[in-house]
């Protein structure tokens, strides 16, 4: 996909994280314009963005940015929640249902709100942002990771049943980030500094994923830990994440 002249909605933008990065490298790629959107809108610093106030849990909230945003030919599916510590087999279930809203129901309300947009302004794509914890989970992550294996699933199918309309479905695979949250937890949880070394910069994972986008891949990997992990997965070697001493990393 050619991503200057286009015109995307970014999902869960914030402050220093992932959301934040997409939004101004599009720009900087010379997109037409970038809809830069959050629960919160007024933590969004984003200029030359507009910014729009968006609830994935709410289905109207949804309908509402679509309704606005009817020129929209890129789609990026960033936000998510987690909940370090919420265990499966007896963490808090609306917690869990919670964190489930938000990170596969609601981006599938996204996506169905926003396909028939995408179609009529020519099929456009589609970028789902996922995370190697999909692959190999770690501890205190388990109900996050199942959330974002399931997305992962979603994402193959709807790459299928979107391709009729012409619409490129892509995900974006990473394990840590080094955002200020993801940093903050990382060294709360295994001492400051500790897995410095096992983070990407946030910005490289964003251009890493517009590099693949641009390119039409439909599974972009921006860092050696979703390397590993996939590898892991198909027999190829021991996942990192089993190697990890003392502390498992935090969710992208």
């Amino acid at each position: 996909m050619k991503l200057s002249g286009s015109t995307a909605l970014v999902t869960g933008v914030g402050v220093g994280n992932l959301g934040h990065h997409f939004v101004q490298q599009l720009l900087e790629r010379g997109a037409k314009r970038v809809y830069a959107t959050a629960r919160r809108p007024e933590n969004i610093d984003a200029p030359g963005a507009e910014v729009l106030r968006l609830d994935l849990t709410d289905r109207g909230s949804v309908a509402a940015a679509a309704a606005h945003a009817h020129d929209v030919g890129l789609l990026i599916n960033n936000a998510s929640v987690s909940f370090p510590g919420l265990a499966l087999s007896d963490g808090d279930p609306d917690l869990i249902r919670t964190l489930f809203d938000t990170n596969v129901h609601g981006t599938l309300h996204m996506v169905r709100a926003f396909a028939p947009v995408l179609a009529t302004n020519g099929g456009g794509a589609l970028l789902n942002v996922l995370s190697s914890a999909a692959w190999a989970t770690a501890d205190g992550f388990h109900v996050y990771a199942a959330s974002k294996a399931a997305l992962w699933s979603m994402t193959d199918s709807l790459r299928a049943e979107l391709s009729a309309q012409g619409t490129h479905v892509s995900s974006l695979v990473f394990g840590m980030a080094g955002t200020p949250v993801v940093k903050a937890l990382a060294d709360a949880v295994a001492g400051p500094g500790a897995l410095d070394d096992m983070m990407t910069d946030p910005a490289i994972v964003v251009s890493r994923a517009l590099d693949g986008l641009e390119s039409g891949r439909t599974e972009i990997l921006a860092d050696r830990l979703a390397v590993d992990a996939k590898a892991a997965l198909s027999g190829g070697g021991p996942s990192v994440y089993a190697t990890l001493t003392g502390a498992q990393p935090g969710p992208a």
